[in-house]
């Protein structure tokens, strides 16, 4: 799997926010990609955006109630065989276009797919690398859902962005896993401008000590979210969260870690 999405600077101003979302699996980073983009896009009408979901196990387009053709694990399955030249770069990026990249009404969207398989994948991913860079130039908004624990970061699927987001529960597993997220993209030097924890599922009794545990390991919580029954039943009736109501617990506490960040974004 490869992501590259690169900020461009003009006068030292970004044109370009990337978000990436990650932490344990099973913590919420794809409800917290979710609700992020939703207020993003309340708060910016007028902007671009473009998800992506850099989980193998592809779900985030079920929470924002779309629906895909192709992965570029799939796109890069049929190009593994090229070689350079004769125009392979252009039908691949028109491949690209055509059967991955999905335009939905206010945002558009890409699924990573599965990670490489057996077989040299260095001709494709030269190709994505050169093809994603431009792409990502075009919007004002990255969003990126990426895979649980630590594999994004090990093959460097993620790098040059704002804000990473850890989302962690009230468990010691996901809060170490948090600390090695953190510990391996410092030691990475993937241009990482700032990393903050995200405390999903939270009770009013276990706060405090999740908090005193994230503070002891020298995190920087942006926020928390608590347990939400409506997410527990939009999950279970399979429908969209990003269509959850405005009274929804997981909705106004994600507003809030929204405008925390609003004043770090150069927009």
């Amino acid at each position: 799997m490869l992501i590259v999405v690169a900020n461009y600077f003009v006068g030292g101003v970004s044109l370009t926010v990337t978000i990436t979302v990650t932490g344990k699996g099973g913590t919420g980073k794809t409800l917290v990609a979710t609700l992020i983009l939703r207020h993003l896009m309340e708060i910016f009408g007028d902007k671009s955006f473009l998800v992506v979901d850099a989980d193998s196990n592809t779900n985030l387009n079920r929470a924002l109630g779309i629906e895909f053709k192709k992965t570029l694990g799939d796109l890069r399955e049929e190009f593994l065989n090229y070689t350079s030249g004769g125009g392979k770069d252009l039908l691949f990026e028109s491949a690209l276009y055509e059967d991955v990249l999905v335009e939905a009404d206010k945002f558009d969207f890409i699924a990573m797919g599965r990670p490489e398989g057996p077989g040299c994948y260095c001709y494709v991913n030269h190709l994505l690398r050169h093809v994603l860079d431009r792409l990502a130039r075009s919007y004002d908004f990255v969003i990126i859902d990426c895979e649980a624990g630590l594999e994004h970061l090990s093959r460097r699927t993620t790098r040059n962005v704002d804000f990473m987001l850890i989302v962690v529960d009230p468990s010691i597993r996901s809060i170490v896993t948090a600390e090695r997220i953190r510990d391996l993209a410092l030691k990475l030097e993937i241009g990482v401008r700032e990393i903050y924890v995200v405390i999903n599922k939270i009770t009013r009794v276990l706060a405090p000590r999740v908090i005193e545990e994230l503070i002891k390991r020298n995190f920087k919580v942006i926020g928390s979210i608590p347990e939400d029954p409506m997410v527990i039943d939009y999950d279970l009736k399979g429908l969209p969260i990003i269509e959850l109501p405005d009274n929804s617990i997981a909705v106004k506490a994600t507003r809030k870690i929204i405008e925390r960040l609003l004043p770090k974004m150069n927009v």
